[in-house]
């Protein structure tokens, strides 16, 4: 039975949860965002203040994305008792979701907006930037992945 005091429980465990996986992702986008500066036309072009801009930007997107991608696949799924029932399984669907916007995004900046340019440096994928791909797999995938492994998740499996 879902008795108050278990109902507050869960909800403050998973507001815990997102806390924590919004400011990582926060963190680790930060950093990412600063060190791939060179793969953009903007490192060389860019005001230092137009370059900031940039880094806050992108940075706040990319937790809007992953905040967004893990909303809708809590949504779609019905995982009412995620983190603790098919962990993986959700961390997977909002990994893809991430990507996928990333991937539309790149295309849609680079190719049809012309919002920002590659420079000579970016690795390319059907002339999408490699690096925010790999962004997109490698920093979820070890916020879940830390966080499955520090936080109470319970039996966190598909």
């Amino acid at each position: 039975m879902l008795t108050p005091g278990i109902l507050f429980h869960k909800l403050r465990e998973k507001r815990r949860f997102l806390t924590a996986y919004l400011a990582l992702t926060g963190l680790l986008n930060l950093l990412w965002e600063i060190l791939q500066l060179p793969l953009y036309t903007l490192w060389e072009d860019g005001t230092p203040s137009t370059i900031a801009f940039a880094v806050v930007h992108c940075t706040l997107g990319d937790v809007f994305i992953a905040f967004f991608s893990l909303l809708a696949t809590l949504i779609l799924s019905g995982a009412t008792d995620w983190p603790h029932e098919r962990y993986w399984k959700i961390a997977l669907i909002a990994g893809v979701f991430g990507i996928s916007y990333t991937v539309f995004s790149e295309w849609n900046n680079t190719v049809v907006t012309r919002s920002w340019e590659y420079s000579s440096l970016m690795p390319t994928i059907l002339g999408i930037g490699l690096s925010p791909i790999v962004q997109w797999f490698l920093i979820p995938g070890a916020i879940f992945l830390y966080l499955q492994r520090t936080m109470d998740t319970g039996n966190a499996r598909f």
